[in-house]
């Protein structure tokens, strides 16, 4: 046996003997101070064969004994705290790990809220703002991967990054702020940064050391949902120092490399959201991902293709790292092909919501303003292949918005892809989310440099000239010299001005059938559109006499003339028609819905006339009536000037010679009347309903005009919802839920939301007691379909509409049970 080590064994067994039995203050002290001489930097210090025995063999023997020592009578032993001074020395001067360890064994170990217990989370706390961590992490930077070294690392690991979660469950209440995580990661942070520091510095003196604990801290860390905290701290500290030193890039690419896989994409979706660019991010990754599969898996389809949580510039950032290397970007082009092969997808476009779809847009653009021509050449087919098939795709769907990006990104993307071919063109309005998706297909700048950047090539649009309007300088000074003697004179206010017709509208509705069909006076044609409302309204019993042929004209009707608001005219005339005689034409319009040889534009016309109408015939008090009391107002007044107010007069004067005992201003609502859709409602209804699962030659609802079919729900369930009160109301709501149970499982998101709608409308018109005892079978079945929706739809109005038509379920079960219950 060594004699030097024998003589620390036998100084530190009396020493531990001396601190568990003594109560004399001034042998303490005494016995502190020689232990204290084994710790390194202490004054009169042993030798390091006995520091370094002491270290490995008794440091945390020795402060296991303090802590067990430690009451606020055994601090009280020595005065003006010495004891307490130099009891800490040993955890802040000590080996660091060891010391951390023991403050974190005795802190889980403490029963209960303790004065032992507040004490060591204090000293822990000045063992953090003492930068001890960072001694913490060297020391591991400094080992050796041997097996005797696994279990310490794993350990300290766990207690260095679960810190925050340790202190809070053992302090609850009384936690201090040094160690709530808002406060702890960032330090964290610092704690790393100088460790890299020493790293470097280490390295450029020729010694060796590793970074791989750092790296799972890190790691750890981010998998524990950290990333802003630690991250914000490093990176912008490592962007500085990556700018210009090699050898500092070389330990970010190594410390990122060492991240274990399972926290791999918790680092990098955190590196990407805190980077300032893809040069940034660049400088920080190296060529990460060529070299680990897990980086490129989440860098090239994670991110892409499974997420859509992340904003454009992290999307511009990732995608422009890719862009960087001439190694990366065979991955670019690579990812280029698949989001142009997901964009097409018609799985794709009908199960996933349109949030995810532009996320896929703006990531096609990017790649496609970062990609050259040359690069695009090998692959052109195949992405001219993938780009049609989705402009179809998109262009059959039933949601406007669909249609809207796939006319935006194809008009984009067929530019790019084929630059020789004609460029496809759609005609859309221009908006915040059109002109984003345009920004994007720019190229980026060569290089940094503004020259560079400003003679970039810009994108290409459509009619669009430079910013002097394609106009060079010297021509438009040319010109604004000349217009600049015009500036004077002031243009004449014509905004009042009125347009006058020579032609004459008919007088009675039946002229106006032959004006419409026969008439080649384009005035006349004109005027007597715009008068045709006002005539059904004002005379409907001669409206009655040629409803049908007049609905027939309508609905047949084309416009020969630029006339202002056409469709609107048009619109009105045929609800002002069915409305005037709505069994006739609402059988004649419904059969004609399944009829051949007509438009999809006419079918939603007759669909959206047929709601119309039966939105006026449901609503009391329609038809304009005079008041009972008070003075008329203007917009009731005959309009022939022959006519005397009479019943005005009378009320005036019956309400000057009234006396009234209540003070009160009288309150008038709308007059009440009958819901005249009762009558009339099955005409209206099931003649829809009735061959929908029947393909006709140019129609078919259950295949391609699924457009038309997601209308024809959506007006069904308006309907059923018109209906409510009427005698008819418990058959339509059987039908339409039966209509529904059909259509539940339809891959088109319209049609969907029209059937969940139409589920809510059947909860809202049909009486509770008529629904539990009429359609509980269909409830039953419903209520699971529903919260299955709810859950799983991916589009976000189908699970909004399910939720709602969940709570209206649940709100009628609690109508019913009270009314069940004896």
């Amino acid at each position: 046996m060594d004699p030097a080590q024998s003589a620390v064994t036998l100084t530190v067994r009396e020493a531990l003997h001396t601190l568990s039995s003594s109560e004399d203050g001034g042998r303490l002290l005494s016995t502190l101070g020689a232990l204290k001489r084994y710790l390194s930097g202490a004054e009169n210090s042993a030798l390091p064969g006995e520091q370094e025995e002491f270290a490995r063999m008794h440091f945390s023997a020795v402060l296991r004994c303090l802590v067990g020592r430690l009451s606020p009578g055994w601090l009280e032993l020595l005065p003006d705290g010495q004891l307490e001074d130099l009891w800490a020395s040993f955890f802040l001067e000590g080996p660091a790990d060891q010391a951390f360890l023991v403050l974190m064994e005795s802190i889980e170990g403490a029963a209960g809220p303790s004065f032992r217990l507040m004490k060591m989370a204090q000293l822990l706390a000045r063992f953090l703002s003492a930068g001890r961590m960072a001694a913490v992490m060297e020391g591991q930077s400094r080992q050796l991967t041997e097996p005797a070294f696994r279990l310490l690392q794993e350990t300290l690991l766990t207690k260095v990054v679960g810190l925050p979660d340790h202190l809070g469950n053992r302090l609850q209440r009384e936690n201090l702020e040094a160690f709530l995580p808002q406060n702890y990661f960032p330090l964290l942070g610092e704690e790393i940064m100088r460790v890299l520091q020493a790293v470097v510095d280490s390295l450029r003196g020729g010694w060796d050391c590793s970074v791989s604990f750092l790296s799972q801290v890190l790691g750890k860390a981010c998998v524990h949902g950290r990333q802003k905290e630690i991250l914000g701290v490093l990176v912008p500290r490592l962007t500085a120092l990556t700018q210009g030193s090699c050898l500092w890039r070389r330990v970010c690419w190594r410390l990122v490399e060492c991240v274990p896989d399972r926290a791999m994409e918790a680092l990098l979706t955190g590196l990407v959201e805190a980077a300032s660019g893809p040069d940034v991010l660049s400088r920080l990754l190296g060529n990460l991902v060529l070299k680990s599969k897990k980086a490129q898996f989440v860098m090239t389809r994670k991110i892409l293709f499974l997420q859509y949580r992340y904003s454009t510039p992290m999307l511009q950032s990732l995608l422009g790292y890719l862009a960087m290397d001439s190694q990366r970007r065979l991955l670019l082009r690579q990812v280029l092909k698949e989001l142009l092969e997901t964009w097409g997808s018609p799985s794709a476009v009908r199960h996933t919501p349109l949030p995810q779809q532009r996320y896929v847009s703006s990531a096609l653009l990017i790649c496609l303003a970062h990609l050259q021509d040359t690069e695009l050449r090998d692959s052109r087919d195949e992405l001219l292949a993938s780009l049609m098939a989705g402009v179809k795709t998109r262009l059959d769907s039933s949601l406007p918005a669909v249609r809207r990006l796939g006319m935006i990104v194809a008009g984009v993307a067929s530019t790019r892809i084929h630059p020789d071919g004609p460029p496809l063109r759609f005609q859309y309005e221009e908006d915040e989310l059109s002109r984003e998706l345009l920004a994007l297909a720019a190229p980026p700048p060569v290089a940094d440099s503004p020259s560079e950047a400003e003679a970039s090539p810009a994108v290409e649009t459509p009619d669009r000239g430079s910013m002097d309007g394609g106009v060079p300088q010297a021509q438009s000074e040319g010109l604004g010299s000349d217009l600049d003697s015009d500036d004077e004179l002031v243009p004449y206010d014509m905004s009042g001005d009125q347009e006058l017709k020579s032609g004459k509208a008919p007088a009675y509705v039946r002229d106006c059938v032959e004006a419409l069909t026969s008439s080649e006076d384009w005035e006349r044609w004109e005027a007597t559109l715009r008068a045709l409302e006002g005539l059904i309204v004002r005379s409907p019993a001669a409206a009655r006499e040629v409803s049908v042929e007049l609905a027939k004209v309508l609905l047949h009707l084309e416009e020969k003339t630029s006339v202002v608001g056409f469709e609107g005219l048009r619109q009105r005339a045929l609800v002002a028609v069915v409305v005037t005689d709505p069994a006739l034409v609402a059988e004649y319009l419904t059969s004609q819905f399944y009829a051949l040889n007509f438009s999809l534009r006419q079918r939603m016309d007759i669909l959206d006339v047929l709601t119309l109408a039966a939105q006026q015939l449901s609503r009391p008090g329609r038809l304009p009536k005079a008041p009972q009391c008070g003075s008329p107002s203007p917009t009731s007044q005959p309009s022939s000037t022959q006519a005397p107010a009479w019943r005005a007069v009378v009320q005036e004067r019956i309400r000057s010679k009234t006396r009234r005992f209540s003070q009160r201003s009288p309150r008038w609502g709308p007059d009440a009347g009958p819901n005249e859709f009762n009558l009339v409602a099955g005409y209206f209804f099931f003649p829809l309903i009735r061959h929908f699962d029947r393909p006709l030659v140019t129609f078919d609802l259950l295949g391609e005009d699924q457009l038309v079919l997601g209308r024809l729900v959506h007006t069904l369930g308006a309907l059923m919802y018109l209906a409510v009160n009427t005698t008819v109301a418990v058959a339509m709501g059987k039908a339409l839920l039966e209509f529904v149970w059909t259509l539940r499982f339809h891959g088109d998101a319209y049609v969907r939301r029209g059937l969940l709608s139409a589920v809510s409308s059947v909860l809202l018109s049909v009486p509770a007691e008529r629904l539990l005892a009429d359609l509980p079978d269909e409830l039953l079945e419903a209520r699971p379909w529903l919260a299955d929706v709810a859950e799983q739809d991916p589009d976000e109005d189908c699970r909004v509409l399910a939720v709602k038509a969940l709570l209206l379920l649940e709100k009628l079960r609690d109508t019913l049970v009270p009314l069940s219950s004896p």
